[in-house]
């Protein structure tokens, strides 16, 4: 059995993470880090070399704080989901198609869960605590 110390941080955790668009804000900031690794990739792995300049270090940078944005700033989620998927878009001129599309996937599609996200919603009842609560009724 789980510790109670431990039992209580994981239920703050999920309250908090019920209280925000965490899995968009998580992939956004995912697909920017991605990007900044391919970064760094070997010639012999590179497809598309983009620009070498600012630009393709500066998108994925914005990626990944826009993604800790709308975690810990959930009330500007709108701004920050359209600015992520902007610049997740543009990643694919840049910075090796996108960091290989998968970098401009989760850019993508963590700002549509973002952008989707309402803060109205009451948190949603595991499978597990519906079925005890049928079990007592």
């Amino acid at each position: 059995m789980a510790e109670p110390g431990r039992r209580k941080a994981r239920a703050a955790f999920r309250d908090w993470r019920g209280r925000r668009p965490f899995w968009g804000g998580l992939l956004l900031a995912l697909g920017g880090a991605e990007i900044l690794l391919t970064e760094k990739a070997s010639l012999k792995v590179v497809m598309h070399i983009g620009m070498q300049g600012l630009a393709g270090y500066l998108l994925p940078t914005l990626m990944l704080l826009l993604g800790l944005l709308v975690l810990f700033n959930p009330a500007q989620r709108l701004f920050y989901s359209i600015v992520g998927v902007l610049v997740s878009l543009g990643s694919w001129l840049t910075s090796n198609l996108g960091g290989f599309f998968i970098g401009l996937l989760l850019g993508v599609v963590g700002s549509c869960l973002a952008f989707g996200w309402l803060p109205d919603q009451e948190v949603r009842v595991s499978r597990r605590q519906r079925r005890r609560e049928r079990a007592r009724a």
